[in-house]
């Protein structure tokens, strides 16, 4: 184990440990229904940046500092805050269509379910790619400015891998993780729903990180 596996772990048990312990989950609880952009943004700048560090680990095989890292955490945070938004509307939009008889509704556990099914299919069917396809795009963008290469609108979305977006973004994630894992996350308690969604940005690292392995070999 090398030592920044345990630093990374340890801060990994720490953010755990914060949720878990009595006394500072309530303080969670009280500070994301207060806050919810501020929480969305400090929570996904944290976990999915640490993410995008462990997917280099496993990549590379050490530990290393991503260019414009900093910048890339702001763009996370700022994901965190519209996904706090998004989980919002998209849920309050399948509540609205069930009562407009436009989506089936059935009562007790199976509706519940059934409405995290909802929530799950078309957020990640509408919103999900053209999230994904523009924080490929920022992404892509920060690379190349820390470079020293050019960065017009037609460089930027030129040097993407669109190719491996849809390939293995689009067909792969979307219907195999992320509608899974968030119809688990529309079944949690409001509060943890982004939080939930911020541990998932760390799964999702180090499944792209595997396959960019995969593709290496």
């Amino acid at each position: 184990m090398k030592h920044g596996d345990l630093i990374w772990g340890l801060v990994f048990l720490g953010i755990t440990a914060f949720l878990i312990i009595p006394s500072t989950h309530e303080v969670f609880v009280a500070t994301t229904n207060a806050h919810p952009y501020f929480m969305g943004f400090v929570k996904f700048a944290v976990m999915a940046s640490m993410g995008e560090l462990l997917a280099l680990r496993l990549i590379s095989g050490k530990w290393n500092k991503t260019s414009g890292m900093q910048y890339k955490a702001i763009i996370w945070g700022i994901v965190g805050m519209l996904i706090v938004l998004m989980f919002t509307v998209f849920s309050g939009g399948v509540a609205a269509a069930e009562k407009a008889g436009l989506l089936y509704k059935f009562d007790g556990v199976l509706g519940t379910v059934l409405d995290a099914i909802y929530i799950s299919v078309i957020i990640n069917l509408t919103f999900g790619p053209m999230f994904m396809a523009a924080h490929r795009i920022s992404d892509t963008y920060i690379d190349l400015r820390a470079e020293g290469q050019k960065t017009s609108v037609a460089d930027v979305v030129s040097k993407t891998d669109w190719q491996g977006f849809i390939k293995f973004v689009i067909r792969k994630t979307i219907p195999y993780f992320w509608i899974p894992a968030h119809t688990i996350t529309f079944l949690l308690p409001a509060q943890y729903r982004v939080l939930w969604a911020a541990y998932l940005s760390i799964a999702l690292g180090i499944i792209l990180s595997y396959a960019r392995r995969k593709k290496v070999q």
